[in-house]
């Protein structure tokens, strides 16, 4: 029998692991989960952050009509709520910070007495919006979001919401009054446009066309409205132009419209209005009847005819996760359109039992 004696095996122990070797490794791996977690976590966040950016944006491209519907402007302070409570979870301040006075704003709009908003009401959210964006923006950049960086963007952006709602206030207690919508539209002011703004117009105008080429999809229809914020605040305090932008974004979000009809249409007038915002024929800017027609909500009569052809014809691909086929569904269509299939779905369930 091999036996081995207390030298043989002093000397043989040199080549076994020590515990302390064990004790580091495992340590490597939890380490190594840990900031698989967080990573996770935090592209999760960033994802999600996008989503209610978007609904933030959308919102704020016409304020003055969000306004008429409670839920839109309701939707609009769970956004930055969220993206308020996420960042405080993560540890990233500045984002939190903007967020949370976002928020405070938003509160204004959601309980207190703000009836009707004015272009500067707009023109101040999307400034906080916008830093909110570059936030996020450096953050799911190759080097991260910075704490001196987000600091100096946080301290930048301050003065403006103290401005925001010191105005909102002035609204409240109808020292200031809102624009009436059907007034004369407001000249320029000097800087209020960039002086090369057709040249800039059509910058954005080519990313939309690249947008438009691809399939139709409720992301490709985000991209645009996108664009169409973009264009949006380009105008500056341009009543016309932000006007037809607004009426080609309200087109864009029916998922009636096909691109092969929206593509040539919207990029055609939004071409030919930056020409005229450049020659100061501000004036002269409206939006055609075929756009106009694009852009009406479809009648109650008709949402449950749009609801179930936008299904059936696009054959949207639904995903396996319920929360993910939720998102796809706010995406896709209105609130018209998703009680309408809510009410087809109870049938459908009624029928087959």
């Amino acid at each position: 029998m091999f036996c081995m004696g207390a030298s043989d095996f002093s000397k043989e122990s040199r080549f076994l692991p020590r515990r302390g070797c064990f004790l580091e490794g495992a340590e490597i791996v939890r380490r190594t989960v840990v900031s698989d977690q967080q990573d996770r976590i935090m592209r999760l966040f960033i994802e999600e952050a996008k989503e209610h950016l978007d609904t933030l944006e959308n919102g704020l491209v016409d304020l003055k009509s969000t306004m008429k519907d409670p839920e839109s402007v309701q939707e609009m302070f769970r956004a930055a709520h969220s993206v308020k409570g996420g960042a405080a979870m993560l540890g990233l301040d500045s984002i939190k910070t903007t967020a949370h006075r976002l928020e405070d704003c938003f509160k204004v709009l959601k309980d207190g007495p703000v009836k009707q908003v004015d272009q500067t009401a707009e023109s101040l959210f999307l400034k906080g919006v916008d830093t909110l964006k570059d936030l996020l923006g450096r953050l799911e950049g190759p080097f991260g979001l910075r704490n001196e960086e987000g600091e100096k963007l946080v301290q930048q952006v301050m003065p403006v919401f103290a401005q925001l709602e010191t105005h909102l206030d002035k609204l409240a207690s109808g020292k200031v009054q809102a624009a009436a919508g059907s007034g004369t539209p407001a000249a320029p002011t000097a800087g209020a446009v960039p002086a090369n703004f057709a040249v800039e117009v059509m910058t954005l105008l080519k990313e939309m066309l690249q947008v438009f080429k691809q399939k139709e999809s409720a992301a490709s229809r985000s991209e645009l409205t996108a664009v169409c914020v973009r264009l949006y605040k380009l105008g500056g305090k341009i009543e016309t132009w932000q006007n037809l932008v607004k009426t080609a974004r309200a087109a864009i979000v029916n998922p009636k419209n096909s691109y092969k009809v929206l593509a040539p249409l919207i990029i055609k007038e939004l071409k030919e209005a930056g020409d005229l915002v450049q020659v100061g024929k501000v004036k002269t800017i409206v939006p055609s009847k075929n756009l106009l027609l694009l852009a009406a909500s479809p009648k109650p009569a008709e949402a449950s005819a749009a609801a179930a052809p936008a299904a059936a014809s696009k054959q949207v691909a639904l995903p396996a996760e319920p929360k993910a086929v939720v998102k796809l569904l706010l995406k896709t269509f209105n609130k018209k359109q998703l009680s309408e299939i809510a009410k087809l779905l109870v049938n459908a369930i009624k029928s087959s039992n």
